[in-house]
């Protein structure tokens, strides 16, 4: 048994190697990873060879894989999301607003179709139905919105609204739901009391995981932060059975707790690394390996119902999403819509749950599994196809520069060179012998509201240069809560420096810079001509286009002669080589020629 055990394991732990493989050798890469494992588990499994049969450690590492997944579905909602941003004028939707009134039609229609499934009697309970029709899958969703470039727009906050509100709602519902079926509804109270420990725990987590005690226990064997989050996901999985709720919402909860904390990019990354690069995949593939999609061929009623059921899913984000006529045309409507139908962890949560209940049986959780693989491969693929193609051509990057002084007018004046639009805020006016050709603006004081009110932190970039540390922090911390990603701040505190470049700001002094670039002079004075006489010919790109994750540098086509210096990963830096594969959010230094260079950005960014 144990021999047979680790075959199994082997065999699954391989085809989910190959599979990315696979994908990206034969350019398959529009079909998500996780329906390609789940594809793949249908041929080793019932549906197909059935290679892999039963076994109890498949059953442990795939529960444990569901866990993580769950874990990793909380973790993926970005409450940042819901806070306020200033509207550009009145007549533009409030995001959070709108994306509420469009989940409670969602939910509305949801339950009317399931209620017209119910009395074709191909289904029995309406409020499963309605939780599965009504879920999102954030994990299809947020890929593809990054792709085209539409987080930052009021369409795109909508979009991401919608999915994170439906992705905790249903979750929660689906609880009460399964403790009402399993007569459990008396403890449903009970659920403040998961509610009250996330609270708690959150708080405590926040307040003292900062201590310089913890600073050297985060890294090398000791991976601090990481077995943290294991003892947290079992805590919360466990409180969570212990109150009759199911363990998916402990683990869920858990994920919502690390979000709620902000960590680092590099942590995220690793625990990505950890759940995809082994739990998930074992759980995906299971999923496929029980299926068995022959018995959904011999019933009738399941050959009426799994058409019908993919036609309602699509209907009850469609007609939800009618209500963006008010402002937006009807192709970016529709493909709101579509794409939001995109479904897959919640739903195989949702079937196994009511599985385990005895509420359907094996053939009808096979077709729901089966119908919600479709929209993952359908949606994503049509709202690409859909979705208008902006022919405004690349917009011009806007600048904001707090505080006027010789280097910052210089620099302004140099990037208006470069076709930027660049603002420049002063408490003081410009003294100079000629006009500058950028917009300085004069403010009384450098002031939040003062600045709020001349439009200073509508820019894709901010430098704050001010003569006051402490007036410098306070509105670069207000400029990262609005939005914006690239902060530079003139700190010339020493001790301030490095903390603040832990909090993601770029900073530099006047005097710091000047004796680097004076060291730099006198140890590597061709580093120093390579960046200011050929500042037009190096770039920093940043890698947002999930085509390109885990592609090779040598599988770019459209390098041409241009080189790949240094990649920038996780604050750290990657030397490349030909088999060396780029990431999402990986920022590369690029030399070739201007063309070259605004190729690769167009191909990379957008």
């Amino acid at each position: 048994m144990e021999h047979q055990s680790l075959t199994s394991l082997m065999i699954v732990i391989g085809i989910a190697f190959f599979i990315p493989i696979f994908l990206q050798r034969f350019n398959l890469r529009f079909i998500p990873v996780v329906i390609a494992e789940i594809i793949a588990g249908l041929i080793i499994g019932k549906s197909g060879f059935n290679i892999i049969l039963e076994d109890p450690l498949l059953e442990l590492l795939s529960l444990l894989g569901f866990i993580f997944l769950m874990f990793i579905s909380g973790l993926e909602i970005d409450f940042s999301a819901f806070k306020k941003k200033k509207k550009k004028d009145k007549d533009s939707p409030d995001p959070v607003k709108v994306s509420m009134v469009i989940f409670a039609l969602i939910i509305s229609v949801s339950f009317a179709l399931s209620c017209i499934l119910v009395l074709l009697d191909l289904i029995k309970d309406p409020y499963l139905m309605t939780l599965i029709i009504s879920t999102v899958s954030l994990g299809i969703v947020v890929p593809v919105i990054k792709e085209k470039n539409l987080t930052e727009g009021l369409l795109g906050q909508i979009i991401l609204l919608v999915t994170v509100i439906a992705d905790f709602t249903t979750m929660i519902l689906l609880t009460v739901y399964a403790m009402f079926k399993d007569q459990e509804g008396m403890k449903v109270l009970l659920l403040l009391v998961l509610f009250l420990a996330v609270f708690l725990a959150y708080r405590t987590i926040k307040k003292y995981f900062n201590f310089e005690l913890f600073d050297n226990l985060l890294k090398g064997t000791v991976q601090l932060g990481t077995r943290g989050v294991f003892a947290l996901i079992l805590l919360f999985v466990s409180l969570s059975e212990t109150i009759g709720a199911e363990n998916i919402l402990g683990a869920f909860l858990a994920g919502v707790i690390i979000s709620l904390l902000e960590p680092r990019k590099e942590f995220i990354h690793q625990l990505d690394s950890f759940g995809f690069g082994f739990l998930i995949p074992i759980f995906f593939v299971m999923v496929g390996v029980g299926l068995d999609i022959w018995e959904l061929f011999v019933d009738q009623k399941i050959l009426l119902l799994m058409p019908l059921l993919l036609l309602f899913m699509y209907l009850a984000k469609m007609i939800p999403a009618l209500v963006l006529k008010k402002w937006y045309p009807w192709k970016e409507v529709l493909s709101v819509g579509i794409l939001t139908t995109s479904k897959l962890s919640l739903v195989i949560a949702a079937s196994s749950i009511a599985l385990e209940l005895g509420v359907i049986n094996e053939v009808l959780n096979g077709a729901i599994i089966l119908v919600s693989i479709l929209t993952c491969l359908i949606s994503p693929i049509t709202f690409t196809k859909l979705f208008p193609i902006s022919n405004a051509g690349p917009r011009q990057l806007e600048i904001s520069i707090i505080g006027a002084n010789d280097a910052t007018m210089l620099v302004a004046r140099d990037k208006m060179e470069e076709k930027a639009v660049v603002r420049v805020y002063s408490r003081q006016a410009v003294q100079g012998s000629e006009p500058f050709s950028f917009p300085h603006i004069h403010v009384d004081k450098l002031t939040i509201e003062s600045l709020e009110e001349q439009n200073a932190f509508k820019a894709d970039k901010i430098v704050i240069a001010s003569d006051d540390d402490l007036t410098n922090i306070e509105l670069g911390r207000h400029a990262k809560e609005h939005g914006i990603k690239t902060v530079i701040l003139r700190i010339e505190d020493t001790n301030l420096q490095e903390e603040l470049t832990e909090e993601g700001f770029t900073v530099y002094s006047m005097l710091y810079s000047t004796r680097t670039l004076l060291k730099a002079l006198i140890d590597n004075p061709g580093i120093v001509r390579l960046i200011t006489n050929h500042s037009k010919t190096i770039r920093e790109i940043s890698v947002n286009h999930s085509f390109y994750d885990q592609t090779p540098i040598t599988n770019l086509p459209f390098l041409g002669e241009s080189l790949i210096l240094h990649i920038y990963r996780y604050g750290k830096v990657v030397i490349p080589h030909g088999n060396t594969t780029l990431e999402l959010g990986d920022r590369i230094l690029v030399s070739g020629t201007p063309e070259d260079l605004r190729v690769i950005q167009r191909k990379l960014t957008c």
